[in-house]
């Protein structure tokens, strides 16, 4: 098992900053990588971001590129997602996610979950 607890949710003005932390504890060697995903009212949950805890690599959903970066600190077992010129439709619930296989995009690759923090742009 993998617990996930994600911080740093909040309200911000459009255009502003927020960044969020994941921290994973428990059977932190059987995850491959960490994802980012995020559930507005009414829709689907969505990819955002992604990580490889070894290699470093990123990747990202079209609609957050070159605002957002995620990051981790491996020592800390640690996930960060950076998201700078916040927009209204950036607000959902964000959920961070641990895999141990599959590419990465869609929440079936994922196997454990956060219990998600608010985030809310106000225009």
């Amino acid at each position: 098992q993998v617990q996930l607890v994600e911080s740093g949710g909040g309200l911000v003005q459009a255009g502003g900053s927020l960044r969020l932390s994941c921290i994973a504890s428990g059977r932190t060697l059987s995850s491959l990588a960490m994802g980012w995903f995020r559930q507005a009212p009414g829709k689907k949950r969505a990819f955002v971001a992604g990580i490889y805890w070894s290699s470093g690599t990123t990747y990202y959903a079209d609609s957050v590129k070159g605002r957002f970066a995620i990051s981790r600190d491996n020592a800390k077992n640690t996930v960060h997602l950076q998201m700078n010129s916040l927009k209204p439709e950036d607000t959902a619930v964000y959920y961070c996610s641990s895999r141990s296989s599959g590419s990465g995009y869609f929440e079936r690759d994922y196997d454990y979950w956060g219990q998600g923090t608010q985030v809310t742009v106000s225009s």
